[in-house]
C-alpha cells in the first residue's frame, strides 16, 4: 500500500509550525515565512516557482525527495486559504495562482461543501467533508500506487498522527523562535503512537529529522 508522508514541514525551535494571525498578507501567520528560509533557495523550490538555479547540498536533498513518488496530496482548509466558515463564493482558488505546484489531485479537508476546481498544470482541488479517512482513501485511489503527501497545517497533521495513519515524516527545525502559533507536537505522545526518529542531518539553515512508524 502507498505511504502517507509528511515532507518538508518546518517548525521553530519552540515547536510552532505556523505563526499566529493567518491572513491574506501573512499566509503562514505572523513570522511564519522565516520558517522556510532553508527551503526557498533550494534548486527544487526555485524550479517549482519557475526560477533557474538554486542551492544544492543537504537542504536540497531533503526538499527534492519530498516530491519523489508522490501521486496525490491532502491538506487542511487553512493551508488552502484564509477563508473560514461557509464559502462566500467560488472566487478563492488557493494561494498559488492559476498553476499550483502540486500537479496532482489535492484533497482539501473542510466542513463546507464545494465543487472541485481544475487548475492549470494538472492540479485539481477536491473538497472533502466526510473526514480524514475518506480523504485518505480517495487520495490513495487517485495516487494509483504512488505515495500520498500530507501537506498540513498543524491541526491536519495532528489528526492523522493520532489516528496512526502517517507512515513517515520529514520535519525541519528552523533556527528561529516564533513565541506563539500552533505547536506541532502539542498533546501528542509520539512514542505511544509508535513513532521513532530514523534519520537526522543538519545544514547551516535547519536540522532535518525523519520520523517513521515502527514496523
Amino acid at each position: 500500500m502507498s505511504k502517507l508522508r509528511v515532507e518538508s514541514f518546518t517548525i521553530s525551535i519552540d515547536g510552532f509550525g505556523a505563526g499566529p494571525n493567518q491572513n491574506l498578507e501573512n499566509p503562514l501567520g505572523a513570522g511564519g515565512p522565516a520558517l522556510h528560509q532553508w527551503a526557498w533557495p533550494t534548486k527544487t523550490f526555485q524550479t517549482i516557482f519557475g526560477h533557474d538555479g538554486g542551492t544544492t547540498g543537504t537542504d536540497e536533498e531533503f526538499a527534492a525527495r519530498g516530491f519523489r513518488n508522490i501521486g496525490a496530496w491532502i491538506m487542511g482548509r487553512n493551508m488552502f486559504g484564509p477563508i473560514r466558515g461557509p464559502w462566500p463564493d467560488m472566487n478563492w482558488k488557493g494561494w498559488w495562482g492559476d498553476n499550483p505546484p502540486y500537479h496532482t489531485q489535492v484533497f482539501v479537508l473542510t466542513h463546507h461543501p464545494r465543487e472541485s476546481i481544475t487548475m492549470d498544470g494538472g492540479t485539481t482541488f477536491h473538497f472533502v467533508t466526510d473526514g480524514i479517512f475518506s480523504a485518505l482513501a480517495r487520495a490513495r485511489q487517485a495516487a494509483n500506487g504512488l505515495d500520498v503527501r500530507l501537506g498540513g497545517g498543524v491541526a491536519t497533521i495532528q489528526q492523522y498522527l493520532r489516528a496512526g495513519l502517517v507512515d513517515e515524516m520529514h520535519i525541519a527545525i528552523a533556527p528561529i523562535l516564533l513565541g506563539s502559533g500552533e505547536r506541532l507536537f502539542a498533546d501528542l505522545n509520539m512514542l505511544s503512537l509508535g513513532y521513532q526518529c530514523a534519520e537526522h542531518a543538519a545544514s547551516s539553515n535547519a536540522t532535518h529529522l525523519v520520523i517513521k512508524k515502527k514496523t
